[in-house]
C-alpha cells in the first residue's frame, strides 16, 4: 500500500496527493500520515512547494468528506428508524427514539464534531455521515472541513518537510498517535453502550416489578 501511494505521488505530484487524501476521506483505512508526510519530504527533492502541497490535499479532503456528506443525507433519519424498529433492532436493544437523541446531540456539538475530529484517525472521515444525516448546512460543513483538515495537513506536510528523507519516523509516531486515539475512541463507546444498557435493564426491571406489584 505504501510503496502504490508514493509511486503515485511521484507520478503525479499535486494531483496525486488531491486524488489520495480524497480516496482517504473516503475509505478510511487507507494512512493519510504517509500520503501527507511523503509529500512534505516530496517538497525537498523535487519542485512541488509546501504551500501547494497543503493546498492540494486541503482540496482533496474537502472533497472526500462532501463524498460521505452525500452518504450521509441518504442513510436519513426515516429509514434508520425502520431498521432500528425491525428485528435487528430488537436485537441489538436500539429503539428509533435513539437517532432522535443522536441527532439532537450532534445538532448541539456538530460544529465542533466535524473541526476537532478531523484530528482523529478514522473517525475524521466517518463523521461526515452524521453531518449529512442531520442535515447540517453545507457550507457550514464545508467550513469546519476545510478548517480542520487544513491544520491536519499544514502539521503533517510540514513535519514531512522538515523530517526529509527520515519521514518515515514521523509515520511511526502518527501511527502511534493513532492507536492511542482509536483505543480512547473505542473506550468511550463500550462505557456509552454500557450505560445505555444498563439504563434500560434497570427500566425493565422497574417495569416488571410494577406490573409484578399490581
Amino acid at each position: 500500500m505504501q510503496e502504490l501511494i508514493i509511486n503515485i505521488m511521484n507520478e503525479f505530484g499535486y494531483i496525486g496527493v488531491l486524488l489520495l487524501i480524497a480516496i482517504e476521506n473516503i475509505f478510511p483505512p487507507i494512512p493519510s500520515e504517509v500520503i501527507l508526510t511523503f509529500s512534505g519530504f516530496m517538497t525537498t527533492y523535487t519542485n512541488m512547494k509546501v504551500l501547494w502541497v497543503i493546498i492540494f490535499a486541503t482540496i482533496g479532503s474537502v472533497i472526500g468528506a462532501i463524498v460521505l456528506y452525500g452518504v450521509g443525507r441518504l442513510l436519513n433519519k426515516e429509514r434508520l428508524e425502520k431498521i432500528l424498529d425491525s428485528k435487528l433492532g430488537h436485537i441489538l436493544h436500539f429503539k428509533s427514539e435513539d437517532i432522535k437523541k443522536s441527532e439532537e446531540w450532534f445538532v448541539k456539538v456538530g460544529k465542533k464534531a466535524v473541526f476537532f475530529c478531523r484530528f482523529i484517525p478514522i473517525v475524521r472521515s466517518l463523521i461526515s455521515i452524521p453531518a449529512g444525516m442531520t442535515k447540517m448546512k453545507i457550507s457550514t460543513f464545508v467550513l469546519f472541513t476545510t478548517i480542520g483538515s487544513a491544520i491536519w495537513n499544514i502539521v503533517l506536510i510540514s513535519l514531512g518537510a522538515i523530517a526529509g528523507a527520515s519521514w518515515n519516523k514521523v509515520v511511526q509516531y502518527i501511527d502511534i498517535y493513532s492507536q492511542i486515539a482509536l483505543f480512547v475512541i473505542i473506550g468511550i463507546t463500550l462505557i456509552l453502550v454500557f450505560v445505555l444498557y444498563k439504563k434500560r435493564f434497570k427500566k425493565k426491571q422497574e417495569i416488571f416489578y410494577l406490573n409484578s406489584a399490581d
